[in-house]
């Protein structure tokens, strides 16, 4: 890597990743967004605008765009992935055969992998291989980070020289950036925030009040970090913007693709229905699957409200009767089990 701002390459033409594009464009930097569709990138470099994600924000002339693997990763000195977790392993391997393996890669995805439990650090080891590596997360929906509004985030990584030269690729006027030596707490509390968001979202489509959702929130940051002390995190993080920062917006934001899940659900919504109807991805549906699938590492961990997501969403569970659950559920001490799992 070098002291000077570095070539960029942006993995994935969705919101997140045209915003990210955005904001470094805009700073003068050289940048590639790069989609699977050829007939999408055709479209965003002549209209100069991604209208199916970012609809009337104009992307800059000197923002440049490709389908091509080899072009796209040409003279490049920095990546950034924000394809959707499970679509992430078959998207990698297209660009193991052009990325060199000491380029650093920064990974903005949310989730785990069904099949594997994997984060997406775990999955880019797998297939590109051991090399620097940073997680990028926060509170920041894309369509107001794209908009210019401000934000701040934080890029994690246990190389604090990877983590600073995100900070100074990203950092602007609108745009705030921390770093963070925590990429394990931060990539499971960008995970089951999701899972979390879309049990607030039922607490909505219910007409539950803003005391119930203040409650699943907070008891929601609970679970997230007895899950993440688990798996050798950092307790600070979940209580970072990685973690309740992120949490908060993805429970009340109008813009939050899994609250929306949540509350359509909630509202007597099918998932079946509800995913058939969705254009954009809502990673939470899949980190609920993940979490308590054959490949999952929960046992033994208390988590409550994941699981009466996962009721909800795959077993059919009237959301009603999974709020009157949790609420009887025999009295506890409030912060037994938060760095240690109840009995």
């Amino acid at each position: 890597m070098t002291d000077s701002q570095p070539n960029i390459l942006i993995l994935g033409n969705g919101s997140w990743g045209t915003a990210l594009a955005l904001v470094l464009a805009r700073k003068g930097l050289d940048v590639c967004l790069w989609g699977r569709d050829p007939e999408q990138i055709a479209a965003l470099e002549k209209n100069r605008v991604n209208e199916r994600y970012l609809p009337g924000i104009s992307l800059p002339e000197n923002l440049r765009f490709s389908a091509d693997p080899s072009q796209a990763a040409s003279g490049v000195e920095l990546v950034i992935s924000v394809i959707p977790t499970q679509h992430l392993r078959g998207v990698l391997e297209q660009f193991e055969d052009v990325l060199p393996g000491t380029m650093p890669v920064v990974s903005a995805s949310k989730g785990l992998e069904v099949e594997t439990f994997q984060p997406p650090t775990k999955i880019i080891t797998d297939v590109l291989g051991v090399r620097p590596l940073c997680v990028l997360t926060g509170p920041s929906h894309a369509e107001e980070v794209a908009r210019g509004l401000p934000a701040s985030l934080v890029a994690c990584s246990t190389d604090n020289a990877v983590a600073e030269q995100v900070q100074a690729a990203l950092s602007c006027k609108s745009l705030r950036v921390y770093t963070n030596p925590d990429p394990v707490g931060a990539e499971f509390a960008a995970a089951l925030k999701n899972v979390i968001a879309i049990g607030a979202g039922i607490c909505d489509g219910l007409s539950l009040g803003d005391n119930a959702k203040a409650a699943l929130i907070t008891r929601g940051v609970v679970e997230i970090a007895r899950f993440g002390n688990r798996h050798g995190a950092q307790p600070e993080t979940f209580f970072g913007l990685a973690g309740i920062g992120d949490l908060m917006t993805t429970c009340f934001s109008k813009h939050s693709r899994n609250r929306a899940v949540g509350e359509a659900i909630g509202g007597g919504e099918s998932l079946d229905h509800l995913l058939a109807r969705m254009h954009m991805v809502a990673e939470g549906v899949w980190t609920t699957r993940a979490l308590f699938g054959p490949e999952a590492e929960t046992e033994g961990i208390s988590m409550p409200i994941a699981q009466q997501v996962h009721a909800c969403l795959f077993e059919g569970k009237d959301p009603s009767q999974a709020v009157s659950d949790l609420m009887t559920r025999s009295p506890q001490e409030e912060l037994a089990g938060i760095m240690q799992d109840p009995s």
